[in-house]
């Protein structure tokens, strides 16, 4: 079988007359538009998105007919977990994870993101106090920036802020 979008979600659809078979994918694996893979029934299933930005996320309902409906399962993954205390010290951890190019997620007020040993210990050195836990990571914070799409002088953030600056000091 071969799927090329998502029918819906079941947080929005309800299918509870539905035979629910689950395909179980790691955190990881959400970001890989094709792949091929076992439901746990053993139903065989080939996922090509091929449209620009799709994602796989937890509860899509890949497949549906009169008896059956396909969902993805996110596993939950050994997990970093930060609960900054102030919009400062949440944009400060928010910049330098970005900057080592890590996925951030944010769920309930606290960002989480895949355990590394070394982002832990620089974490904890760096007073962030994180800790250790199995959790889905469902909502990827997304950061990313079109520079085509704004491509005209005076646009970036950086510049509107200069001018705004500069605004205030005239």
């Amino acid at each position: 079988m071969i799927i090329h979008e998502a029918i819906g979600n079941i947080r929005q659809n309800q299918i509870e007359d539905k035979i629910i078979d689950f395909l179980d994918l790691e955190w990881c694996e959400t970001f890989r538009r094709i792949q091929r893979k076992k439901t746990r029934a053993g139903k065989d299933i080939a996922i090509k998105f091929l449209k620009e930005k799709q994602r796989i996320l937890d509860g899509d309902i890949l497949f549906i007919d009169n008896e059956l409906a396909i969902v993805v399962n996110v596993l939950p993954t050994k997990s970093i977990i930060l609960t900054p205390q102030s919009i400062i010290e949440m944009s400060a951890v928010c910049h330098d994870i970005g900057n080592k190019h890590l996925p951030l997620y944010f769920q309930e007020g606290i960002l989480l993101m895949p355990f590394e040993l070394t982002i832990f210990n620089w974490l904890k050195s760096n007073g962030f106090n994180p800790i250790v836990k199995e959790e889905k990571l469902l909502n990827l914070l997304n950061a990313n920036v079109d520079h085509h799409k704004d491509s005209k002088i005076g646009t970036s953030l950086s510049t509107k802020g200069l001018n705004i600056k500069l605004s205030k000091e005239d």
